[in-house]
């Protein structure tokens, strides 16, 4: 069975911890022994004066020395790095980037030469040495001008920390998108989405605008939609909502957002904003909130929009039929109370006049205080019949499929007398001022019958709203109302 990775590179490093440490210590040893014949071997030639030669030799074992230093301080440096920033970081939970382990480890050594430096020669001046190499330097750091300028912006990056490793991220003017890999002293690495590595350095990363997707960050994301104009809105929106909403890597936490985007060409176009778990499966879940879409709009009976073109021929016959299935309407108006004393024909006509409007949650069908001379049944949906007492609305009624209001605008003429507003998407018919005249000149006594009614539907109200106003309108009353309005 094979070691772990970890195991095998501990034992490595004490391999050669211990071989520096035996190679120093023999070196150590025979130092004096390796100076007396380096100092034979030098006094073979005559050239040399015997200081010199002392001095040289002198210098040799301790430039061996410094070499010997150099590995052990090398070895104890990984090892505090190992000991501090893998142990001490990892109790706190903290990942320690490795371009900060990086600096540490160059600083920590450079201590340490220079300190065995001064320890083994003492007579020698760092100043004046770095002082002569000045030139040296320059021409040095112009070499190594791109290393320096990604050395010091890695620097940057890890002290405003604007990404970390596994924040998805947006690079450049070519717009490299990927995880963030790593961020060492010369360049960033990403793994894009197509599982192909690149390099971003530092120095360009500082330069360019970079668009940070948080890991632990509720990221949003926008898939775009459309429909036919004859789809209803309120009916798109839910089915897509609840449809996302169930998806996977979907945040529970943000409930997704559907809404109308704009008008186009060929249909409605929408959007619908959702937040995700794990950002760097954007395209995954893009993919799978397209497919639960179509899936949802499949069962809902709802279509997508494409390019086309509609030829509408409209013949004068069936003219009165533009509004849809005309038998739904009779149907519908032959429930109604206040049309019970019309014949089927003339239930019929009033089908046949009847105008259908759509209205969205929320929306007013109706104010108070305008004027009319029309009335409304609810076909479908329901509404909410509101008036004002002290400033302030008050639901006095909620009404449903088949139920009317507004039969005194048509009748007597009389302006709107409460709010109306939709609670879900409704669709109402209107019957206005018009038809009501045709049926009433097809059959005048049916004024007797409607004013009965009226009048009894008022006096219901009036009980229910306390309105005194409501009560005083008597079935005579009424009668002259309606009698006067069409002109009978």
């Amino acid at each position: 069975m094979a070691r772990p990775r970890s195991t095998n590179k501990l034992i490595l490093f004490l391999a050669a911890s211990a071989a520096a440490l035996l190679a120093a210590y023999l070196f150590w040893s025979l130092a004096a022994n390796v100076k007396a014949l380096l100092e034979h071997q030098m006094g073979a030639s005559p050239s040399p004066s015997a200081d010199t030669i002392v001095k040289s030799a002198d210098t040799i074992v301790k430039v061996v020395k410094l070499f010997f230093i150099g590995i052990i301080g090398y070895l104890f440096v990984r090892a505090l790095n190992s000991l501090f920033f893998g142990l001490a970081f990892r109790l706190k939970r903290i990942d320690a980037p490795t371009l900060v382990r990086n600096i540490f480890t160059i600083v920590a050594f450079t201590i340490l030469i220079l300190i065995a430096f001064t320890f083994l020669f003492p007579g020698q001046n760092l100043g004046a040495l770095f002082t002569t190499s000045a030139i040296f330097g320059v021409i040095l750091g112009l070499a190594l001008q791109d290393t320096l300028g990604n050395f010091f912006a890695g620097i940057s990056l890890q002290a405003d920390r604007p990404f970390q490793v596994g924040d998805v991220i947006t690079v450049g003017a070519q717009r490299h998108t990927g995880v963030v890999e790593e961020i060492s002293w010369r360049a960033i690495k990403i793994r894009t989405f197509t599982n192909h590595i690149v390099l971003i350095a530092n120095s360009n990363a500082a330069k360019e605008p970079i668009e940070v997707c948080p890991r632990d960050n509720l990221n949003a994301r926008i898939v775009l939609f459309n429909t036919l104009y004859t789809d209803s809105p309120a009916k798109t929106i839910h089915v897509v909502r609840e449809a996302v909403r169930e998806a996977d890597n979907v945040s529970d936490k943000v409930a997704p957002i559907v809404r109308i985007r704009s008008l186009g060409d060929n249909g409605v176009d929408y959007e619908v904003k959702y937040w995700l778990v794990d950002y760097a499966k954007y395209n995954d879940t893009d993919a799978l909130i397209r497919q639960r879409i179509w899936y949802a709009f499949r069962r809902a009976g709802l279509n997508f929009a494409f390019p086309t073109r509609t030829l509408y021929v409209e013949r004068p016959e069936r003219a009165a039929q533009r509004d849809g299935d005309g038998g739904a309407v009779v149907e519908r108006l032959s429930a109604v109370d206040i049309f019970a004393p019309l014949s089927a024909d003339e239930t019929s006509m009033l089908a046949q006049a009847a105008v259908r409007h759509v209205f969205a949650p929320g929306e007013t069908v109706i104010r108070a205080g305008d004027p009319g001379s029309s009335m409304f049944v609810v076909h479908k949906g329901r509404v909410r019949v509101q008036v004002s007492e002290n400033g302030r609305p008050r639901t006095v009624a909620t009404l449903n499929e088949g139920d009317f209001f507004g039969e005194m605008a048509l009748f007597t003429g009389e302006p709107r007398t409460a709010n109306v507003l939709a609670l879900e998407e409704t669709e109402v018919l209107e019957i206005g001022h018009a038809a009501m005249k045709r049926v009433f000149d097809t059959n005048p006594d049916l004024v007797e019958s409607l004013s009965f009614i009226m009048a009894e539907r008022r006096q219901g109200l009036a009980s229910q709203t306390d309105d005194s106003a409501a009560n005083t309108h008597s079935s005579a009353g009424i009668l002259s109302a309606i009698k006067r309005f069409f002109g009978i």
